[in-house]
């Protein structure tokens, strides 16, 4: 799940992420790059596993946000404008 950086504790290695607006604390000791707000963290079982771009955030974002995305991710890629309908 991608998520917003919207808090960083830099002494105990955490952040708060923002997706769909709700916010969750994350674990960020496996990133080595520097973590600034609003940079977009890919998270799996509530430690941030790498850091990502803002377009990708939102092409993942599309992919839970639908439902229907979800059977045929093709559909959010047409949705998003990246394949002809």
């Amino acid at each position: 799940m991608p998520g917003k950086v919207v808090e960083i504790n830099e002494q105990e290695k955490w952040a708060i992420i923002e997706c769909f607006g709700i916010q969750n604390k994350v674990y960020t000791p496996l990133i080595e790059e520097d973590i600034v707000l609003g940079d977009y963290l890919m998270v799996h079982a509530g430690y941030a596993i790498g850091k990502i771009d803002i377009e990708e955030a939102h092409n993942l974002s599309l992919l839970k946000k639908h439902p229907k995305n979800l059977e045929n991710p093709l559909h959010s890629w047409r949705y998003a404008g990246h394949i002809p309908q």
